[in-house]
């Protein structure tokens, strides 16, 4: 009755999983709501603005102040909820190859043809074929050989937009990206995060992912062709607990 039990609450498990991806049979993925990310939540909780320099009028008005809005004006992300650009150009290619070979071989022989006549006789003694030159004979040879090979290669070009999430004590700023693209049933999805210094912000407001600390980069998607391509519950259960 135990087992029967256990089996029970196993298939309401499953039926329930099942009825989740059921509720999405002919509909499009649905976009993440923009109002929960800490994107948002960033660029709706600005810092404090900042002290009003004298003269800002005139400033305004001159193409050669530093103000933001000016024609040489800063404009790389330096606050929390400014946003920048992170370019993505991965292309990674490795190839390791092994080869290793060993062979040894070994004869061990001894025996005592004379030893004042008792090999003889001791021969006389023995069954047939068996006899005490050599008394011992032994042979070994062993041989292995082993290759391996390894051939990776990965290539990703992407651009996009991050905004600041937080600035730490020590001024570095922390970002966080997503973005979701939608083609037919299948959305594509891009997350970002890490941790950057200000001074490798380029003046064109970009940053390399290679300049990034702790990035964190994920480029998927969900919809009919990721759910094709994943295996079944059932089958995901049963690779983990078949001991063959």
């Amino acid at each position: 009755m135990r087992i029967a039990g256990i089996s029970a609450s196993f298939l309401l498990l499953l039926a329930a999983g099942g009825c989740s991806r059921l509720e999405n049979v002919g509909k499009v993925p649905e976009f993440s709501p923009q109002t929960q990310t800490r994107e948002y939540q960033a660029m709706m909780n600005p810092p404090l603005p900042e002290r009003i320099e004298r003269r800002r009028t005139v400033e305004r008005a001159s193409l050669w102040t530093g103000e933001r809005s000016s024609l040489l004006g800063d404009r790389r992300a330096v606050n929390r909820g400014d946003i920048l650009t992170v370019v993505i150009e991965i292309d990674d290619k490795a190839e390791f190859s092994n080869s290793t070979s060993r062979s040894r071989k070994g004869s061990e022989q001894m025996g005592i043809p004379s030893l004042l006549g008792i090999p003889q006789r001791i021969n006389r003694h023995l069954p047939q074929g068996a006899t005490m030159d050599p008394a011992v004979a032994a042979n070994s040879t062993s041989s292995s050989r082993g290759e391996g090979s390894i051939r990776r290669n990965e290539k990703l070009t992407l651009r996009i937009a991050a905004t600041v999430v937080d600035v730490l004590g020590n001024g570095i700023l922390a970002i966080k990206g997503s973005q979701e693209v939608r083609v037919n049933y299948e959305i594509r999805e891009l997350l970002i995060s890490g941790y950057v210094r200000p001074e490798d912000i380029t003046r064109k407001n970009e940053i390399t992912y290679d300049k990034i600390a702790s990035a964190r980069i994920s480029y998927g998607g969900r919809g009919h062709i990721s759910d094709v391509q994943q295996p079944r519950y059932g089958q995901q259960v049963a690779d983990i607990i078949l001991p063959f």
